[in-house]
């Protein structure tokens, strides 16, 4: 005949129950991370004032034209070391380009990231200036007069291998 005597094991020496109990703990486990991502950071995507920054695109394509008409063009070139930038600013002739110039570097996704970096004219259409650390990735450029009365715009991947051409929103 068989033997049927078998030495019974307290539960938790089971393997079953253990495996039975892996699925719910990894949900909860899994629910925990994904609530404490949620408030610890922040969606760079969303704006407050969505509104007024609808309302400012016509200006926004004004500063483009603008700048098409002043024949701005722009060649951008980051450092090796990526501390600073140089730029060769072209304008149609007869224009005179100013002697300081502001060029906000912004992150795509994170507002917390992007950057104001102050040009100097160094020569005529050449000017440098000292940047924030940027990351690697890309990047939006906005170049603009200190007055903000015209604006070109670009990308530049960092780490940098070729100079960022800057060109006018709106060119028509």
């Amino acid at each position: 005949m068989y033997n049927t005597t078998r030495q019974v094991l307290p539960w938790y020496r089971e393997p079953w129950p253990w495996l039975l109990m892996a699925g719910p703990v990894a949900v909860i486990i899994a629910g925990i991370a994904t609530v404490w991502i949620a408030v610890v950071s922040s969606d760079g995507l969303v704006v407050d004032d969505y509104y007024k920054q609808g309302l400012a695109i016509n200006q926004t394509l004004e500063r483009g034209a603008l700048a098409a008409r002043l024949g701005h063009r722009g060649e951008l070139q980051l450092s090796p070391d990526a501390r600073s930038v140089s730029l060769r600013l072209d304008a149609a002739a007869g224009t005179a380009l100013p002697p300081q110039l502001q060029l906000r570097v912004v992150h795509p996704t994170r507002a917390g990231r992007d950057g104001l970096v102050l040009l100097r004219q160094q020569s005529p259409g050449q000017y440098a200036g000292a940047v924030p650390e940027l990351s690697a990735g890309r990047w939006i450029l906005v170049l603009e007069d200190m007055q903000s009365s015209w604006r070109i715009g670009g990308m530049l991947t960092v780490p940098a291998s070729a100079a960022a051409i800057l060109l006018p929103d709106n060119p028509g």
